[in-house]
């Protein structure tokens, strides 16, 4: 993005969104797509043309909206390209440069996770809660999320334009990550509409659960090292389910 971490705040300016990882994975991408360096695979452009298609739908018209019924409609949209997001993140199918990049847009729409609809189950994933106003009532920082949607879609089309048939993707180097995480990590399961299991990791060595892990990521294996010194990529975590838990960086 072209404004920066510290940018995009609420209208009070006490709410700022995450865009530290976004500013970084845009404008990466940017220049791989003008430099020719980055031709998506189809996986990578269908996964684009979703996202986009969140990005660009329409409020809906309605005859009588209020104020709050407008309010709700903002941020279900903004809800809606979250979960897209997340659901081709960890799908699996995407390359590491897109993955890297879904990541960052998650990471930026998270105050949407369950706002306005939560999820319906108590083991549903949370990664955050929404800001609150005095009075208790959730105030998810409504126009710092859409400030960003002009420059998502201009990002998003590009990567989901067709190569010509004849080119051949082509996936440029992302560079893996390794971070130092305190807390546990929870596997989440739905095996039913509005079912959700949850389960909390731990170390097939000392079944430590709380660490302090030392994640690394290569953005298609995720590897939690133990403090008894095993390292797994048996936990079967899904990579949303690790990155959002992580400081912003």
């Amino acid at each position: 993005m072209t404004s920066g971490h510290d940018t995009h705040v609420a209208a009070s300016g006490a709410h700022p969104l995450l865009t530290r990882a976004l500013t970084r994975e845009s404008g990466r991408a940017r220049q791989l797509l003008a430099a020719g360096e980055w031709r998506p695979a189809s996986p990578d452009a269908e996964a684009a043309a979703a996202v986009l298609a969140r990005l660009t739908a329409p409020l809906p018209t309605q005859r009588a909206a209020t104020a709050r019924t407008s309010a709700t409609d903002r941020d279900r949209r903004l809800q809606r390209i979250l979960r897209t997001t997340l659901h081709h993140l960890d799908a699996g199918a995407v390359r590491p440069p897109t993955a890297a990049l879904l990541t960052a847009v998650a990471r930026a729409l998270l105050p949407w996770h369950a706002h306005p609809n939560p999820p319906a189950a108590a083991a549903a994933p949370r990664f955050g809660d929404v800001p609150r106003t005095a009075d208790g009532v959730a105030a998810p920082p409504t126009e710092a999320g859409e400030a960003l949607l002009p420059d998502l879609i201009a990002l998003f089309a590009a990567l989901a334009e067709t190569s010509p048939p004849e080119a051949i993707p082509l996936t440029p180097p992302v560079e893996p990550w390794q971070v130092q995480y305190t807390g546990r990590f929870r596997r989440h399961g739905r095996p039913a509409p509005g079912v959700w299991t949850a389960e909390t990791v731990g170390c097939p060595g000392c079944g430590g659960t709380a660490g302090p892990w030392t994640v690394t990521c290569d953005w298609r294996l995720t590897a939690l090292g133990c403090p008894c010194g095993v390292v797994t990529h048996e936990h079967g975590l899904a990579l949303s389910e690790v990155w959002l838990l992580l400081p912003d960086a």
